[in-house]
């Protein structure tokens, strides 16, 4: 199944296409996520490194729904649905405010309609204000201890 491409708000370029990832675009996806967990979460300490990340990615891919943003350079925006859960969502720094989140969230919806829980980080600000900008509610707040990034994280939960 793939997701329509618009145009990209404010630009005036043709908006990513959403689709399934394959196994050759773990690779890709693992980019996304390097590059956009540096810059959103610059004091949060990374449990692995790049290539374990990389490894990782080859299994979400391969283990869970994994959707990916492509545009015809490159991969830009990663989703992982595992069950009810949003495991990861990210986006290319570059790609931020652009509407692409807003996609991809609207599309985890549109793939578990009856619900989705999801972490975050206490200190990913922007973050938190964008899922509650779609609907998603404080559900617990923890110190980290059960993370492996031993970093205070938040549930947030989305009820239709």
């Amino acid at each position: 199944m793939d997701a329509d491409t618009d145009t990209d708000t404010g630009t005036g370029t043709a908006a990513p296409l959403l689709r399934r990832a394959r196994a050759a675009d773990a690779a890709l996806l693992a980019e996304v996520w390097l590059r956009s967990f540096a810059a959103a979460l610059p004091t949060v300490r990374r449990a692995h490194d790049d290539e374990a990340v990389r490894g990782w990615f080859a299994h979400l891919v391969t283990g869970c729904e994994t959707w990916g943003a492509f545009t015809q350079e490159r991969a830009v925006g990663l989703l992982v649905l595992d069950g009810g859960e949003v495991e990861q969502l990210y986006l290319a720094p570059d790609w931020r405010g652009r509407g692409l989140g807003d996609r991809l969230v609207t599309l985890a919806k549109e793939r578990r309609p009856d619900g989705l829980g999801l972490w975050t980080f206490q200190v990913n600000a922007p973050a938190r204000r964008f899922y509650r900008r779609h609907g998603f509610t404080e559900a617990a707040r923890t110190d980290g201890a059960r993370n492996e990034e031993r970093e205070p994280d938040v549930r947030y939960v989305w009820q239709p």
